[in-house]
């Protein structure tokens, strides 16, 4: 982790300033190398800002321009563009705005440490800036201040964490990764983790590939598949499927959410295992609902479950079988529920809670098992780079709740009461056949071989986790 960073504001020429440094457990070059990479600036947007990214500029060289869409005011967004006015790799580069919600911004990033010293390594981020609309933009000056000093401590924070995720993998050699569903809301963020790691990312997609960005073209409604996109590939991770809560559960949706699985699944293996010299390790995602509905806390030792999500994740886990009987490693992480702002669950949760108006579903005794979004790309990244993975793996935080304790910690979290519990007949009325598997059944499941391979969670209890994901504190220790 870094050192707690040292931050300074004042002013200069009459343009004010602010300074943010902190060392790290890195050395310059993995510091600087880890921030020329693309992937970078995903890694690096605050999870509880609604940033987007309209242009990406790619790797960092003098002349390119990022474009973004960032939140000024409740329902007003301002488009920020970003040039690159140097780049010296191993050094330094900077940015200036173009145009965007600033009166003027010059973003300098440094990169500092001693020669032979991995673990010397500090990273300082030094911004001039204006306000807007002149002595009347002032007024807003104390939360711009805040604002920074929130989102650098945070950034910091961040490219330590992950430069250590990738230390504690030990001496890997830059692996080709082939995704599918990478353009989700899990395989976005392991694009960019993998990448800003000196990893090598290709991408499987439905529609017209760009073979400049490591895209190839695959169909499994069609049996279409571009095999030339695992020729000299090290792994494949597979997270494509129909989403579980996007719309109401009608028949025809659930069969949609389970040939997703299934068919994409089964072809992928299939086509993995006819290689003559296949990827070694295939990591098909899976989930907890393989456990079913339970009272008791299982690991991974536990068999299925009943139920329409046990009926999905044993067949998804069973499709993997042509590329395990060809020899491929073949993992299975069951994913829990994913904690980001930025979608799924918690992002659906977070504006009746900032209203007053969340609180427990049904009974609230229901187990929820959980892992924070970065705890999971070290999960998947592992899963990737050690061999001694295999076979079925809860990719959980060791401390699962029940929905009682997510709704009072998530309360707390944000200072809002949760108080408002809604009973189980208003749920199934609003959700329809989803409510009973994905809102008022549940389980507590415990990573338990990942524990025992030593596995280090970044964010292992809840409030820790939300507390990064959506106000920027760093956990301790």
């Amino acid at each position: 982790m870094p050192d707690q960073p040292r931050i300074e504001h004042g002013t200069d020429a009459g343009d004010r300033t602010f300074r943010c440094e902190s060392g790290m457990a890195a050395s310059k070059k993995e510091i600087a190398d880890w921030h020329f990479r693309a992937g970078a600036l995903d890694r690096l947007l605050p999870p509880w800002q609604d940033v987007r990214v309209i242009e990406d500029s790619g790797p960092l060289r003098p002349g390119v321009e990022t474009v973004l869409s960032v939140p000024i005011a409740p329902f007003v967004r301002k488009r920020w563009r970003a040039r690159i006015e140097e780049a010296v790799p191993g050094e330094r580069f900077i940015d200036v705005q173009v145009s965007g919600p600033f009166g003027a911004w010059h973003h300098r990033h440094e990169f500092f440490g001693t020669e032979g010293d991995a673990s010397s390594g500090r990273l300082r981020d030094s911004i001039a800036y204006r306000m807007p609309m002149g002595p009347l933009g002032g007024l807003g000056a104390g939360l711009v201040r805040r604002d920074l000093a929130k989102m650098f401590r945070y950034r910091h924070y961040r490219t330590a964490a992950d430069l250590r995720r990738h230390a504690d993998a030990g001496d890997v050699a830059p692996q080709t990764v082939v995704i599918t569903g990478g353009s989700g809301l899990i395989g976005t963020q392991l694009t960019a983790f993998l990448r800003t790691g000196g990893h090598t990312v290709r991408h499987l997609v439905r529609r017209v590939p760009d073979a400049s960005a490591g895209e190839y073209h695959w169909d499994p409604a069609s049996g279409e598949i571009d095999v030339s996109a695992f020729d000299g590939a090290d792994a494949v991770v597979h997270l494509a499927g129909a989403g579980i809560a996007d719309r109401r559960w009608t028949s025809d949706r659930m069969k949609v959410i389970k040939d997703s699985r299934i068919d994409g699944t089964r072809m992928l293996a299939t086509a993995l295992a006819n290689m003559k010299h296949p990827p070694p390790v295939l990591v098909s995602a899976s989930a907890v609902g393989y456990y079913g509905n339970r009272s008791e806390r299982v690991d991974e030792k536990a068999k299925a479950g009943d139920g329409f999500l046990s009926e999905v994740s044993i067949a998804w886990e069973e499709a993997a079988d042509a590329a395990r009987k060809a020899g491929i490693r073949v993992v299975h992480p069951r994913i829990g529920v994913v904690i980001t702002p930025k979608g799924g669950a918690l992002a659906k949760m977070l504006t009746p809670f900032r209203l007053g108006a969340g609180g427990p579903l049904g009974s609230g005794r229901q187990g929820l098992s959980w892992i924070g979004m970065d705890d999971l790309l070290g999960v998947l990244h592992r899963l990737v780079v050690d061999d001694r993975y295999e076979g079925p793996v809860n990719a959980t935080a060791p401390e699962p709740v029940d929905q009682r304790t997510f709704a009072k910690t998530l309360g707390r979290v944000l200072r809002r009461p949760a108080i408002a519990p809604m009973p189980a007949f208003a749920a199934k009325i609003l959700f329809g056949r989803m409510a009973g598997p994905l809102l008022l059944e549940g389980v507590e499941a415990t990573p338990a071989v990942l524990s025992g391979h030593g596995f280090r969670f970044e964010t292992p209890d809840l409030e820790s986790c939300l507390r990064l994901q959506l106000d920027g504190t760093p956990p301790t220790g």
